[in-house]
């Protein structure tokens, strides 16, 4: 997948994103007031692949080294305090 083109999806619940096997190589976050907190699994009751707290009320981007995190499926199991999140995958 490596040297692949890089697609977005934007997402505002948990779930799964539904790419099928990609490699997570950024994310922008739009928190809100509270605790924010972002849990990305290697699939429905996978293991935790990302797993992120973040400053309340603020964007953030979040780069990822190298290749990125591989996963079968994204798939979200903590949203908290977060509007929304572009994720940059291939």
């Amino acid at each position: 997948m490596a040297g692949s083109d890089v697609r977005t999806k934007r997402i505002t619940a948990t779930g799964s994103m539904g790419v099928g096997p990609v490699r997570i190589r950024q994310m922008q976050v739009l928190t809100t007031t509270g605790t924010p907190r972002l849990t990305i699994t290697n699939g429905s009751g996978g293991a935790v692949a990302i797993d992120l707290d973040f400053k309340a009320s603020d964007i953030h981007s979040v780069n990822i080294p190298a290749e990125g995190v591989r996963v079968d499926d994204v798939f979200v199991t903590a949203f908290t305090a977060i509007t929304a999140v572009t994720v940059f995958f291939n």
